[in-house]
């Protein structure tokens, strides 16, 4: 009788990514995916352990799972938890069958005893990799590839690099054979640090920028996720530019000059303002996204006034903020001046109030124009500023087919989302039309 699994995943992108390659690996060991979680005989978990949030939803989710699982059935926690905490995991949680760390082989788990831990640190190379297995074809019109793993950086708020390791590029030839078998229209490129792509790989400081070329040849969309300012390249914009995606997700985490020090980052404010205002000379219907940590320690009223002055001043499109989560094994759980927890939610609750009216504004300013979605789903589309799964949605007929391109006329906005209605003659290809109708 075949087994059958089923994967849930938390986090980030770049778990997506490794979930849908765990799935296409358990199909070619003989599974086949359920239709519930209940039904299942393998129940992985893919966890995130980025923040303390992060990793209480994950806590919480193998219990819920485990409690609803048949008869039977087994529960494995993998990813960015179990690397990290593996051995913890396995002691106070009695409800996990098996804890593996990435790449780990746990499609039949130890029965005798019931539980089982494999080491997250028994080898320097997993039993397989991960990054480079291949994947089912995408079910939906876009997909993430996720193009290296690690991160060679040393921000202080971040344990990343601790339990994904450094960079580890693939290669160009490696993600184009991905990106074709995966048959999207949109390909959504994601890493921990993308922009510093191929340097492990001593191929030169840029090797992003013939990638994105080699992409952009192959689908309709290409869309980058997560770019660290100081890469952010004239070459690089010209490369993004030309994927007909003007979309631009920085990391900046924050504008004062003393705090990005004590941060272990690059830039300021007027920096990143420059950036901004030479790419929107460029393209000014170029979309930005950012996130910000707030309540960094010895972040002061001065630092956190001089992010609402950035933030106004930016003007972006999409921006998230989260409060500072004290890590260990990083720079920042060594600081002092805390702020304290009500500070924190303060500022919190004032820049997303501004950030609303500024997200507000840019969608208002569609209302009435032509632009092109990519149809999702049934009644869902995205323009080039909706990154999927992230953004908002522009809402459309359900008669308009999903998978292709379609021109439609914003007539409302409905929080984050748009509402658009079909144009019956295309209009001519742009940053915000590509290839209509096709």
């Amino acid at each position: 009788m075949t087994r059958t699994y089923w994967i849930e995943t938390l986090g980030c992108p770049k778990n997506q990514v490794d979930s849908d390659k765990i799935g296409g690996k358990l199909v070619a060991d003989g599974y086949e995916a359920a239709s519930d979680p209940s039904s299942a005989d393998l129940v992985v978990v893919n966890t995130c352990a980025f923040v303390e949030e992060a990793r209480q939803e994950s806590i919480d989710t193998v219990l819920a799972l485990s409690d609803d699982r048949a008869d039977g059935a087994s529960v494995v926690v993998t990813g960015c938890m179990a690397e990290r905490y593996g051995d913890e995991l396995a002691a106070a949680l009695p409800e996990i069958d098996t804890v593996a760390g990435f790449g780990k082989a746990f499609a039949e788990p130890s029965s005798s005893p019931r539980r089982s831990l494999i080491p997250v640190t028994s080898a320097p190379v997993p039993t397989f990799d991960l990054l480079n297995l291949p994947r089912p074809a995408s079910a939906s019109p876009w997909a993430y590839v996720k193009i290296a793993e690690g991160c060679d950086r040393n921000c202080g708020f971040c344990a990343i690099p601790s339990f994904r390791g450094p960079q580890r590029s693939r290669s160009i030839d490696d993600i184009a054979a991905e990106v074709e078998a995966l048959g999207a229209r949109e390909i959504v490129l994601v890493a921990q640090d993308l922009a510093a792509f191929g340097r492990d790989q001593g191929v030169g400081e840029r090797a992003i920028v013939p990638l994105v070329r080699r992409i952009t040849d192959l689908v309709d969309r290409v869309r980058l996720l997560y770019l660290y300012p100081s890469d952010l390249t004239e070459e690089l914009i010209e490369a993004m530019l030309a994927t007909g995606v003007p979309y631009f997700d920085l990391s900046l985490q924050h504008v004062s000059p003393p705090l990005m020090r004590r941060m272990r980052r690059w830039g300021n404010g007027d920096k990143f303002l420059e950036r901004i205002e030479r790419i929107r000379t460029l393209e000014p219907d170029a979309a930005f996204r950012s996130n910000f940590i707030v309540g960094y320690p010895g972040e002061t009223e001065a630092d956190h006034d001089a992010l609402l002055r950035f933030v106004e001043a930016a003007h972006l499109d999409w921006c998230g903020f989260f409060g500072f989560s004290d890590e260990e094994g990083t720079y920042a759980h060594t600081l002092d001046g805390h702020v304290a927890p009500d500070l924190m939610d303060d500022r919190l609750a004032e820049l997303r109030e501004l950030q609303d009216g500024i997200t507000a504004s840019r969608r208002d300013a569609l209302i009435g124009r032509e632009v092109t979605v990519l149809v999702d789903a049934p009644g869902e589309g995205r323009t080039f500023r909706e990154a999927p799964e992230i953004d908002g949605i522009v809402t459309v007929p359900d008669t308009l087919e999903p998978g292709r391109f379609h021109t439609v006329r914003v007539i409302d906005a409905q929080g984050p989302d748009l509402v658009a209605e079909p144009v019956l003659e295309p209009t001519a290809a742009g940053p915000s039309s590509l290839g209509a109708d096709s």
